[in-house]
């Protein structure tokens, strides 16, 4: 079984009048390689005629986002000519690669109606052969995204992307990834083959988790050591968390602000080619 290295809280650090919980990276943990950064937004209830989300358009290169809507919407815009509304439940994932612009914000009628809100980000890092590749982005609501129960229904996989015995994830990647969310309740377990040579991302966004002889609590980052072939899980409260796996990259990263390079020169080519207008644009 893998054991546990390290357990990292989620530090507060809000963005305007949004609530933010980050636990990665932090002064102790730079990165779960290639799992670079994670915001965790709300829980909150917003009310009606608020300003919603604060995340207007910005640029990004060299990573990608999958961003997770928990409660409310989030309203996607970018340069490449993507838009949409995601809802309750739904998952975008965007590859920045060479450069774009996007803008996420809340939706006309949340922010006239209000209500609840929790939206978690998570960036991933591209290997160097696909830092410049073309920028993409899919996003899928709720029913459309592969899930499956274990447990005698005890926990509910939302299962994004790699596979988990003969299921598959609804997203394909440009480098192998296992990405899921999870809903378990309290006493349900489960036990998956994670190979020791890559690196597992357990984040706890909601209740409480068993993993050997540690009880985690929610808005923490388990760090674990490559030391097994076989992760555990058991809830110890009705639980919600995010399970990733994959190979480490080992290469270089540089990230400043929203750009995940392997040199400080190539960090310098993203500003200047943003200045120069080489992530598009759209009309606001």
């Amino acid at each position: 079984m893998r054991t546990i290295k390290q357990i990292h809280a989620a530090g507060y650090s809000p963005i305007a009048d949004l609530i933010t919980y980050s636990p990665l990276p932090t002064a102790k943990l730079q990165q779960v390689d290639p799992f670079i950064f994670l915001n965790h937004h709300g829980f909150q209830t917003y009310p009606p005629n608020n300003n919603g989300l604060p995340f207007g358009p910005h640029p990004h290169r060299g990573m990608e986002t999958v961003t997770f809507i928990l409660k409310g919407d989030i309203m996607h815009k970018d340069s490449s000519g993507h838009e949409s509304i995601m809802e309750e439940g739904g998952i975008q994932w965007m590859t920045a690669g060479s450069g774009l612009i996007h803008a996420e914000v809340s939706s006309p009628k949340f922010k006239k109606e209000g209500g609840d809100l929790e939206i978690l980000q998570l960036w991933l890092n591209l290997p160097a052969k696909y830092k410049m590749t073309k920028p993409n982005y899919v996003d899928l609501q709720k029913d459309q995204i592969t899930h499956f129960e274990l447990d005698g229904g005890k926990v509910k996989v939302q299962l994004i992307a790699g596979t988990w015995e003969d299921q598959k994830g609804s997203f394909d990647t440009l480098s192998p990834i296992f990405l899921s969310t999870i809903e378990i309740i309290k006493g349900g377990s489960f036990s998956k083959n994670i190979p020791s040579g890559e690196n597992i991302f357990l984040y706890i966004v909601k209740g409480a988790l068993k993993i050997g002889n540690e009880e985690i609590p929610f808005r923490n980052l388990v760090e674990f050591n490559n030391d097994g072939d076989d992760l555990s899980v058991t809830a110890s409260e009705d639980a919600i968390f995010i399970l990733g796996h994959a190979k480490p990259f080992n290469e270089p990263m540089v990230a400043q602000g929203p750009f995940v390079m392997n040199t400080q020169k190539e960090i310098q080519e993203a500003y200047r080619d943003y200045q120069e207008g080489k992530f598009g644009s759209w009309e606001h």
